[in-house]
C-alpha cells in the first residue's frame, strides 16, 4: 500500500482529533477577528471563540450557506488582505452571480498536496500519464488536479473538455494511463471509443479514471469500468472548500476518505439542522481547517451522504463517507413522491441495452418523461423488442421511485452531450 504522507494519513485517531481541535480553534479565532460577517453571525448566535473547547462544540457555531457568499460580495468573506490573494476561482450561484472563491499561495499548494495524497492512494505513481479533461478556467477542478498530479511526478496532458476525437487521439498517441472527467462525459467518450472499433484493453493504456464534479450512481461507475476495462475512482470536492481533493477513494473503493486534517465533517438532517445518528443519510457539512484566504465555518454543501465507520483495509485513519447520493436541492416531487435523479440513473445504467445518455423532463405537476438513448442495434425493425425494453425500463423505474413514468426510447446521439456538468433534469414546470 502506497502513501504520499504516511505520517498524516495514518495518524492515530486521538492525535488526529487533537490536530483538528487545534486547527478549529485557530480558524474560529481568525474569522471572528478578521471577517466582520462572521463576527456578526457569531454574535447573533451568542457564541465566541472561547466557547470552542472540544470538537463537539462546533454545533454552537452558525451554519454558512451559499447565500452568505453573496453578502458584501465579492470580498466580504476574505480573512487575509486582498494583496495576499493570488487566485480567484468561481462556482455558479443561484443569484446569477458566480460564487467567488479566493486562494493564497499556501491554499493552492495545500490543495495540490491533498490531490497528491488522493492520486497515490488510488494507485497513480510517477510515470503515469494523466489526461485532465476538466474545464481549465474559473472552475477549480482542472487546475488543482493538475498541480497535485505534477507534485506526484505524473505527466499531465491539459486536454480540457470536448473535442472527443482529439481526446481519443491524445490517449492513443501519448499513452494516457488515467483521465479526469465528469462521469457523464466519460460515458460518452467510452461509447465513442467502442463505436470506432477501438479495443480499449489492447489499443489504449488507460488503467484508471477519476470522475467528479457531478453526482453519479454506482451503476454508472460499473458501466464505464466494463466498457473500458479500467478502475473508476470517485473524487469529491467543491470550490468553496478549495477544489477536488476533499474526499477520494483508495484502491478498495469502499467509500471516500475525507482528509480530516483539512476538513471537519458533520452530517445533519437537512430539515432540522440537527446531527443524524451514526450511519444515517444526511447533508454533509464541512468546516475548512487549513485555508488562509477564505475559510468557511460549517458550510452547508447540500450533498447527501453518510459516514462509514468500519476501519479501511488501506490503513488510513481519516474517516470515510459514502459516495454522494444526491443533493438535497436536486430532489423533485412527482405525484407527491420525492425523487432524486440518481435513483433514475441507477436503474437505467443497470439495464442491458441502455446507452450512455438520458434526460428527465418534468411537465405539469404529475407528469415525468424519461428520455433514454439505447444501443443502436435495437433499431433493427423489430418493434416488439423495443416495446419489451421500454416496458422493462418503466417497470424497474416504477418499483424504485414508486411512480410510473412515460419512457421515450431514442437512438444514440439524439440527446445533447455534456462536456462539463450534465443537465439531466429539464423542469418545464418552472419555465
Amino acid at each position: 500500500m502506497s502513501f504520499w504522507n504516511r505520517e498524516i494519513e495514518t495518524l492515530p485517531e486521538k492525535e488526529l482529533k487533537k490536530l483538528q481541535l487545534e486547527r478549529l480553534k485557530r480558524v474560529v479565532e481568525v474569522v471572528y477577528n478578521k471577517v466582520p460577517h462572521y463576527r456578526k453571525k457569531f454574535e447573533e448566535a451568542g457564541v465566541k471563540p472561547s466557547d470552542i473547547k472540544t470538537l463537539e462544540d462546533i454545533v454552537k457555531l452558525p451554519f454558512t450557506t451559499k447565500e452568505d457568499l453573496f453578502v458584501d460580495y465579492p470580498y466580504g468573506l476574505l480573512a487575509v488582505p486582498k494583496e495576499e490573494v493570488i487566485r480567484l476561482h468561481t462556482s455558479s450561484g443561484t443569484t446569477g452571480k458566480p460564487k467567488a472563491i479566493f486562494f493564497t499561495k499556501k491554499d493552492i499548494d495545500f490543495g495540490a498536496e491533498l490531490i497528491a495524497r488522493c492520486l497515490v492512494m488510488s494507485g497513480t505513481t510517477k510515470g503515469d500519464v494523466l489526461q485532465n479533461s476538466m474545464t481549465y478556467g474559473l472552475f477549480t477542478g482542472a487546475f488543482i488536479m493538475h498541480y497535485g498530479a505534477e507534485k506526484v511526478g505524473v505527466m499531465v496532458i491539459p486536454a480540457g473538455p470536448g473535442n472527443t476525437e482529439r481526446q481519443i487521439e491524445l490517449m492513443k498517441t501519448f499513452g494516457t494511463t488515467c483521465f479526469h472527467m465528469t462521469p457523464s462525459y466519460a460515458l460518452y467518450v467510452a461509447s465513442v471509443i467502442l463505436e470506432k472499433g477501438i479495443d480499449p484493453r489492447k489499443d489504449l493504456k488507460i488503467k484508471r479514471a477519476y470522475l467528479g464534479a457531478e453526482p453519479y450512481s454506482e451503476e454508472t461507475r460499473k458501466k464505464i469500468e466494463d466498457m473500458l476495462g479500467i478502475d473508476v475512482y470517485n473524487c469529491y470536492g467543491l470550490s468553496e472548500m478549495g477544489g477536488p481533493g476533499v474526499g477520494f477513494e483508495c484502491v478498495y473503493k469502499n467509500g471516500l476518505h475525507i482528509w480530516e486534517d483539512a476538513f471537519l465533517a458533520e452530517i445533519i438532517n437537512p430539515q432540522t439542522g440537527e446531527p443524524v445518528k451514526e450511519g444515517e443519510i444526511g447533508e454533509l457539512i464541512l468546516t475548512s481547517l487549513n485555508r488562509e484566504a477564505m475559510p468557511l465555518i460549517r458550510y452547508r454543501t447540500r450533498d447527501l451522504t453518510y459516514f462509514i465507520n468500519e476501519p479501511c483495509p488501506c490503513g488510513r485513519i481519516h474517516r470515510r463517507i459514502s459516495r454522494i447520493l444526491g443533493r438535497s436541492d436536486d430532489m423533485f416531487i412527482v405525484r407527491g413522491v420525492n425523487i432524486f435523479p440518481q435513483q433514475i440513473e441507477a436503474v437505467l445504467m443497470s439495464i442491458k441495452g441502455v446507452a450512455q445518455n438520458y434526460q428527465i423532463v418534468l411537465e405539469n405537476y404529475d407528469e415525468m418523461i424519461v428520455k433514454v438513448e439505447i444501443d443502436r442495434d435495437f433499431f433493427d425493425g423489430r418493434v416488439e423488442r423495443l416495446l419489451k425494453l421500454r416496458e422493462e425500463i418503466i417497470e424497474k423505474l416504477r418499483k424504485t421511485i414508486l411512480v410510473r413514468p412515460k419512457v421515450e426510447l431514442l437512438e444514440p446521439g439524439t440527446l445533447p452531450v455534456s462536456e462539463g456538468k450534465a443537465k439531466r433534469v429539464i423542469d418545464k414546470r418552472t419555465l
